[in-house]
């Protein structure tokens, strides 16, 4: 059997639905009291490069939940940390494991882990796609907004970073209509851009980028944001805050979009910077329901994969 590798949101394209399906089953199940233990016997590998809190402790919990065990790895206690090549760490874990989870700082150590691992590898945020989180993200929407995305908008507001790319295509793929309004010289990757418009343009939705924050959430039903400064940009903090001060989520925004509209946020957040604390702790946040569903699309993609 050929493994199932997720490294980006394309990478699950086809099954991104019935996932999201599975996932709202699964979670259901576990409010209900129903036992789901699939992945008896399985290990899960978890390599983590950044530090990590709902990453981390949803995929230990996922694991348990399903039956599996998961053994979390620094780089700084593994051979990997003391010169260890990637593609031999690969080699070595696909020996014990079942599946690899990696947080890595860079894209291309993400694909070589990939490349030499005998089991599939799990994407847990690098610095091109955060997959993992955009299952959750779309999982909450189907929640609070439903599941008839053509009828649906999201507006991302701030730093074009990972989290935003794989947004552009998640939302290409289920045909959700997607505005990332970003600064000049923030913006997305251009040419997940360019794939997310061609996708878009096939499942009916509009997919844009612009400048002026105000104007991109009109109409919008969600309202999403990320830190505007993520781990590894902590050179750039003086200026990013500059820059990114009228990209805020506040309560003058969130009235520019629909009525109804809810409010995402992947965490952790900086109130008072890139959202006031009035409108994540207000009533049309969801940012906690959000953060649960980490748990839920994750034993999702686990069963997916594994089994």
């Amino acid at each position: 059997m050929v493994k199932k590798d997720v490294l980006g949101i394309l990478d699950i394209q086809e099954e991104l639905l019935v996932l999201l399906q599975r996932a709202k089953e699964i979670k259901e199940g576990l409010k209900s009291g129903e036992q789901y233990m699939p992945l008896v016997g399985k290990t899960l590998g978890m390599i983590f490069e950044k530090s990590s809190t709902r990453t981390r402790i949803s995929f230990e919990v996922g694991m348990t939940q399903l039956g599996g065990h998961a053994i979390y790895m620094n780089p700084k206690d593994m051979q990997m940390g003391r010169g260890e090549t990637v593609a031999d760490t690969a080699k070595v874990l696909s020996r014990f494991c079942d599946a690899i989870v990696y947080r890595a700082f860079k894209h291309e150590m993400m694909k070589e882990l990939a490349e030499n691992a005998t089991v599939p590898v799990i994407n847990a945020l690098d610095d091109v796609e955060h997959p993992c989180q955009i299952m959750a993200d779309l999982l909450t929407v189907i929640e609070h907004k439903g599941d008839d995305f053509g009828k649906l908008k999201m507006t991302y507001v701030g730093d074009g970073n990972n989290v935003c790319n794989s947004l552009l295509l998640g939302c290409a793929v289920v045909g959700m209509n997607f505005t990332a309004a970003c600064p000049k010289g923030y913006q997305p990757n251009g040419g997940i851009l360019a794939e997310a418009k061609k996708i878009g343009k096939r499942m009916g939705a509009t997919i844009e980028v612009v400048e002026d924050p105000m104007t991109g959430v009109e109409y919008a039903d969600v309202l999403y944001t990320d830190v505007w400064v993520s781990m590894g940009d902590e050179k750039e903090e003086a200026t990013r805050l500059k820059v990114f001060k009228p990209y805020q989520i506040n309560e003058a925004l969130l009235a520019n979009a629909r009525r109804d509209a809810i409010v995402m946020h992947c965490l952790p957040a900086h109130r008072g910077l890139e959202i006031t604390a009035g409108v994540i702790d207000g009533p049309q946040s969801v940012v906690f329901d959000e953060a649960e569903n980490r748990l839920h699309a994750q034993k999702a993609l686990l069963v997916q994969v594994i089994k």
